[in-house]
This record gives structure tokens, C-alpha cells and sequence, in this order.
């Protein structure tokens, strides 16, 4: 079973990494680091799926579903003006 405080829909392949350094400017949670010329994941359960990184990665390295984790409920809370969702 998916247990969404473990767990997230965040994937990177190294092998389509170029190191561009993209993905570690666009996360707001400093999932990325460098690991030599390409990019490693350290913290991945810290990952909120916004989906910065994998709209930025121009080989498509990185995959998420965004919109399904705590910047989903962020952004909800946002538009609607209600009390913040704890994550």
C-alpha cells in the first residue's frame, strides 16, 4: 500500500541526466545535489511533487506526478483561502 508520508511519485534516471543543474535551482526543498557531472536525490521523502524539477529537466530525467502531494494541498489552501494543509 502507497503510504504518501514514505513515499512519492518522484523517479530520476541518472543515465538521461546532463548535469545542467536545473532541477537543483527549481526545488524548493533541495531533494537534488551534484553527484559528480549529474544530478543525485538525497531526501527524496521531502520531495512535495510540485513538479518544478521535471517541468525544468529538458531530457525528462525526472518524472513526478505533480499535483498529488503537498503542493497540491498548498495551492488549494491558496486559491480557496483556507487554513493551510499540514505536511
Amino acid at each position: 500500500m502507497f503510504n504518501s508520508y514514505t513515499e512519492n511519485t518522484l523517479a530520476y534516471d541518472p543515465a538521461e541526466c546532463i548535469g545542467c543543474k536545473k532541477c537543483w535551482e527549481v526545488c524548493p526543498h533541495g531533494i537534488f545535489f551534484a553527484d559528480g557531472k549529474k544530478a543525485g536525490i538525497i531526501r527524496q521523502t521531502e520531495c512535495i511533487e510540485c513538479g518544478a524539477c521535471a517541468l525544468n529537466c529538458p531530457t525528462g530525467a525526472i518524472f513526478v506526478y505533480a499535483g498529488v502531494g503537498c503542493a497540491s494541498a498548498m495551492m488549494y489552501a491558496a486559491v480557496t483561502g483556507r487554513k493551510e494543509a499540514c505536511c
